[in-house]
């Protein structure tokens, strides 16, 4: 049996960060280095040298033997781009590379990467520079390893080519706001303010062999076809049940590797849905913990494959059952590790949190149109709104403690309520002590009790451009309060009653985003409507949210896009979201031909035959047994239909750009294939299990070899 080192012997041994540096570099150069971590200074190039020296050391020291440059186009991807270590000169004898200048400076080729149009194929200059305040890390391989350094991507002229930049722009908008009103609240000793971030990632996992015999699958993520089962999630048996064993040598392996790469799986699950499983990693900083999320997802890929094992990331893989969402925790941290958004005893410390609280209620109020669109992707498409995902229409939830707070802020009472032990009426369990409130999964903005869960993102997704309009609108709410509180001040009145004030201005403001029931109710989609929180009704429309003009401004004063950037983002969404349906619509075209129409023949073959080998026994009554066969041909000629008909709709689509592609495959191809679907799942359900062309669901469903 194998022997392995416990986890706190192997965490964080494949990451470069400040714990390896104090260790390799020598103190002076040790300081400069923390200091461009915290952006008091840059690192000049002969500290970035060393640096490069005692990364090059230690990354071969634990075999590696190249290393990457790792960006984060705005693909939902990560990229990389190897080098290696060890090169040879002139004479053939091998030496070293990797100066400061390859760790702070790099040069992808930038042309195949979403620009949103604005660059020709030609155009191939692409930067990647050093992101210092994320560690580097050393992803192992068979015969060695890779040192990746995380970057930006930049075009040419500067134009973020990625998600990062923009998130980086972000946090640094919001937490230097929150640090400019904190000191306004009398708060002088806090040195720094930090995003924080934690993301719950929901997948799928199917044996291999099984899903690899079906196209939709292997090319879209999902199934495009398939009879409900008769056993699916309605026993609720699957979640948080006993762990299936070969999931849990794959969970086990994906921790091992995440560990020593500095990532901590805080919980690990059955979800709803059959072979639904969640993995939740302890919330960092941001900018780590979007970077922690994707290496999570990679590493989750990788070892899916030695498990034998099929990673599903998308949104709805299976129809009639439970899709996949990362809800993304986020907060605020003070540099003294305080939670900003913790309700406290203190009557100061809660008008900080009130002050704070209020200022995200009237950044969504006022921007919720960014979250919509920050979530608006094709995946999402099938998941958000159903019955266990949140409704696209924005709302946020605080919870009846804290909405009856705010309700008694007129009176200037600030007080939490006391909360009070759970009796069981059993001595021998513990005495419970409840939540301030309950939670409620139909809000897409829920307050959790110290931080803001958002639970709309999908589970392809990176988190990076979520937590971007997050923190953007977080910023924007924090110079409202903070804007109001200093008035407040110059009147006259005490920094924390100002602040009180604030806060209770700043709610009542964003009043219209507050809802405390079912947000799957027609009665909140009425009141929504009512309250100016619907102006989108597809994805195409969500996508086009980015570029209202009070978005825009907005975005642009607090330098996290530029208006240009935001014409290249709204491009590059909208044109990954009409292909991902394209691509979905050639690949059941697909099926139908080489798999469905086929098997619909051999099913009326194997019944004419045998009906002309009883044709002389007298069996009664054989009207049943024709009213099938003609079913399964006229099932075959609505199909044959339909499949001209999609071939027909497709071509159409070579002329039109990316918006008019989003519309018609909305509004024309996708109910097409829906009405498909419908078909196709009828007739599975009427063929013999051993003609149907593709696993179903009960087949698929399943783990065990």
């Amino acid at each position: 049996m194998t022997e392995y080192k416990p986890i706190r012997e192997i965490f964080g041994t494949m990451l470069f960060d400040r714990r390896v540096m104090k260790e390799k570099l020598n103190p002076e150069i040790y300081a400069q280095v923390i200091d461009a971590m915290e952006g008091r200074a840059r690192l000049t190039p002969e500290a970035a040298d060393i640096v490069a020296g005692a990364m090059k050391d230690w990354a071969i020291s634990k075999g590696a033997t190249h290393w990457s440059h790792w960006f984060q186009p705005q693909t939902e991807l990560t990229a990389e781009k190897h080098l290696a270590f060890t090169l040879s000169d002139t004479d053939g004898s091998p030496f070293e590379t990797f100066r400061g200048h390859n760790l702070a400076q790099g040069e992808p080729d930038a042309s195949s990467f979403p620009s949103g149009g604005t660059r020709s194929t030609f155009e191939a200059r692409g930067y990647s520079a050093w992101d210092i305040s994320s560690p580097a890390f050393i992803v192992k391989s068979p015969k060695g390893g890779t040192l990746f350094i995380p970057t930006v991507f930049l075009s040419y002229d500067g134009t973020p080519l990625d998600l990062k930049t923009p998130l980086l722009r972000s946090l640094e908008a919001v937490e230097n706001r929150a640090l400019k009103l904190l000191r306004v609240l009398g708060q002088r000793g806090i040195r720094s303010v930090k995003l924080t971030a934690g993301a719950e990632q929901e997948y799928f996992l199917l044996d291999r062999p099984r899903a690899q015999m079906r196209p939709d699958i292997r090319f879209c993520g999902r199934t495009l076809i398939g009879a409900q089962p008769a056993k699916d999630q309605k026993l609720d048996h699957h979640y948080m049940g006993a762990i299936h064993n070969r999931v849990l040598r794959y969970m086990e392996d994906v921790e091992r590797d995440l560990a020593r790469l500095g990532v901590s799986i805080m919980t690990r699950h059955n979800e709803v849905a059959r072979c639904q499983f969640e993995f939740a990693h302890l919330y960092s900083d941001a900018n780590r913990a979007c970077d922690q999320n994707q290496i999570l997802m990679e590493t989750m890929r990788k070892l899916a494959r030695q498990h034998d094992l099929r990673l599903l990331f998308h949104e709805k893989p299976f129809a009639g059952m439970n899709g996949s969402g990362k809800h993304t925790n986020i907060s605020l941290m003070d540099s003294e590790g305080r939670n900003l958004l913790k309700p406290s005893n203190s009557h100061r410390r809660n008008v900080i949190f009130l002050a704070f609280l209020s200022a995200v209620i009237l950044g969504v109020s006022r921007f919720h149109s960014l979250l919509q669109f920050s979530v608006a992707t094709y995946g999402n498409l099938f998941r958000l709104g159903g019955h266990e995902a949140p409704p696209s229409i924005m709302s946020v939830y605080l919870g009846s403690a804290l909405t009856d707070l705010i309700h008694r802020l007129k009176s200037s009472d600030v007080s939490m309520p006391q909360k009070s032990a759970m009796d069981l009426g059993l001595a021998k369990l513990p005495e419970i002590i409840p939540f301030d409130s309950d939670r409620n999964r139909t809000s897409p903005v829920a307050f959790t009790g110290d931080k803001f869960e958002f639970r709309a993102p999908g589970s392809s997704q990176s988190i990076a451009l979520p937590v971007t309009m997050f923190a953007s609108l977080w910023a924007y709410g924090i110079d409202e309060v903070t804007r109001l509180t200093e008035a407040k001040i110059s009147s006259g009145l005490d920094p924390i009653d100002a602040a009180l004030d604030a806060a209770r201005e700043a709610f009542e403001m964003g009043s219209n985003i507050l809802f405390e029931g079912d947000a799957y109710s027609q009665e909140w989609q009425n009141e929504a409507k009512m309250r100016g929180l619907i102006e989108a009704e597809t994805m195409p429309d969500k996508i086009d949210l980015l570029l209202k003009p009070e978005n825009v401004e907005m975005l642009s004063s607090l330098g996290v896009y530029r208006e240009h950037e935001l014409e290249n983002l709204r491009s590059i969404r909208m044109n990954a979201f009409a292909t991902g349906l394209e691509v979905e619509a050639a690949v059941l075209y697909d099926m139908l031909w080489e798999g469905v129409l086929p098997a619909i023949s051999k099913q009326l073959t194997l019944e004419r035959n045998s009906m002309l080998y009883f044709d002389n026994v007298d069996f009664g009554d054989m009207s049943p047994w024709r009213d099938y066969v003609n079913g399964l041909g006229r099932a075959k000629l609505a199909l044959i239909k339909d499949a001209n008909n999609l071939y027909e709709l497709k071509g159409r689509l070579s002329n039109m750009n990316a918006r008019e592609r989003s519309d018609f495959l909305t509004q024309e191809i996708l109910p097409l294939m829906q009405s498909i679907r419908a078909k196709c799942d009828a007739a599975e359900l009427i063929i013999s299990a051993d003609i149907w062309p593709y696993p179903i669901y009960r087949n698929l469903l399943s783990l065990s070899a």
